[in-house]
């Protein structure tokens, strides 16, 4: 290449990890954000990163969840992403969950502040115009109707598309606290992050009822288009069961309502989404029900009479590639090598497998601009085993967003000291030690 310049086209998290990255090796960067110019129908501000749906990155246990192995590589990496939500965190039990406008507001102001990122605001609706410069596309899920065509015809392959959901956000002030209370789980993380409205057999299976009778929204344009079952609306999970939703979001287990004697048949959980403890999200209640309902039928949970809404729930459509059948192993179109993808438009789901793809983009674009020999993570890291995955591993023909998991991590047969196959937490916790020991020597190898 004969330019120090590499470009990339999207400014969510993804878009920002890459630039970060990119930027400690000295190369100029013009980020693309087409927003606020260009609105979508799911972004509410004007900053880069800017969270859509939940404000929950996920289990932040490292030793026996692989979210929160990925967590801890990217901490190691020097994530801009990791470190800006670990520096925005509210309580969420063993979750991380942040404030999501003060962590996009810093995002928004590091990104601006490194002088060699250039932030332009304007979509970019042609892939053709910069040639055989280095690209990474992290448009993530609602890339542009032009910029979609524009990467139909680069790929000569139709993009993949589900539905994926917002949850509503609830004024905490308004929640009646005389039947609600503060509880985790098990009392996990500081023992009282959530907000609990529990419900009786009654209320729960008359809840059901008007959910199942309420109007939705139509998506007569994409009536096809499947739901991604990490982020399934309620009417959907009601509709494998009557019961359904009390396995799910709405499982009473692990808590104890200090208001009344009897168990709840279900509970309806609240965390915390912005530091002042303002504002409340019904976990896992994301919904296609309108607007009016919403606000109807939300009131009938114990504790949410009165409540007042900051948001309502809602549907977005997210557009995928078929990674496995267009990627190399390092990210970059097989036809068009000049050209990388990052975040969820690769087919991975979730904000921090988002900003692991972003990282490995922009590490792997600019070793490619410096001509310089990369090794790819190790697969039994989480960062190694979600590319390969993606890449390589994963059948093109049923290909689906995912989320990181054991898994993906190549299998170990262990046997212990009393001749037994190692397995469950045991086996997990192996996985985990051995992911974060090699994500430590692969990052040592870089050199940054």
């Amino acid at each position: 290449m004969t330019n120090n310049k590499i470009i990339i086209i999207g400014g969510g998290l993804a878009g920002c990890e890459a630039a970060y990255q990119i930027s400690k090796f000295n190369i100029n960067v013009d980020l693309y954000e087409m927003r606020p110019k260009v609105k979508t129908e799911a972004h509410q501000t004007k900053y880069l990163a800017e969270l859509v749906c939940s404000n929950s990155f996920r289990s932040d246990d490292k030793e026996y969840n692989a979210v929160g192995v990925l967590h801890e590589e990217l901490r190691i990496a020097d994530s801009l992403i990791m470190k800006t939500a670990d520096n925005n965190k509210v309580p969420a039990g063993s979750a991380l969950a942040v404030d999501r406008d003060d962590f996009a507001k810093e995002v928004n102001k590091t990104i601006s502040s490194i002088s060699n990122i250039n932030i332009i605001n304007q979509e970019v609706k042609h892939l053709n115009e910069f040639k055989d410069q280095l690209v990474i596309i992290s448009t993530g899920p609602l890339t542009s109707k032009t910029l979609t065509e524009s990467i139909k015809i680069k790929t000569s392959e139709n993009s993949l598309a589900f539905y994926d959901a917002i949850a509503p956000i609830v004024y905490k002030e308004t929640i009646n606290m005389s039947v609600a209370w503060k509880q985790s789980r098990y009392d996990k993380g500081n023992g009282d992050d959530y907000i609990n409205c529990p419900l009786s057999k009654e209320e729960y299976y008359q809840f059901i009822e008007k959910i199942k009778k309420s109007p939705k929204m139509e998506f007569k344009d994409f009536e096809d288009t499947p739901f991604f079952e990490g982020c399934m609306p309620i009417e959907e999970i009601i509709r494998r069961g009557d019961e359904t939703l009390r396995y799910g979001p709405m499982k009473p287990v692990g808590l104890t309502n200090p208001h009344k004697k009897e168990e709840p048949y279900a509970v309806v959980q609240l965390r915390q989404d912005n530091k002042s403890g303002s504002l409340y999200n019904i976990v896992g209640f994301q919904t296609k029900m309108k607007h009016g309902s919403q606000k109807e039928i939300f009131k009938t949970i114990p504790g949410l009479k009165n409540a007042e809404f900051a948001r309502l729930g809602g549907l977005h459509r997210n557009t995928f590639i078929k990674s496995p059948k267009l990627l190399d192993p390092f990210l970059r179109l097989k036809n068009f090598q000049n050209i990388f993808f990052a975040g969820q438009i690769t087919g991975v789901e979730g904000y921090v497998e988002s900003s692991a793809i972003g990282l490995l983009a922009g590490i792997i674009a600019a070793h490619d601009l410096k001509n310089k020999r990369l090794n790819l993570p190790p697969e039994n890291t989480a960062h190694g085993s979600l590319l390969k995955h993606i890449t390589m591993n994963a059948n093109p023909d049923t290909f689906q967003p995912m989320n990181i998991n054991f898994g993906l991590m190549p299998d170990i047969n262990l046997v212990s000291k009393k001749k037994k196959h190692v397995k469950g937490r045991e086996k997990k916790k192996i996985l985990s030690n051995t992911a974060i020991s090699s994500f430590k020597e692969w990052i040592k190898e870089l050199n940054f």
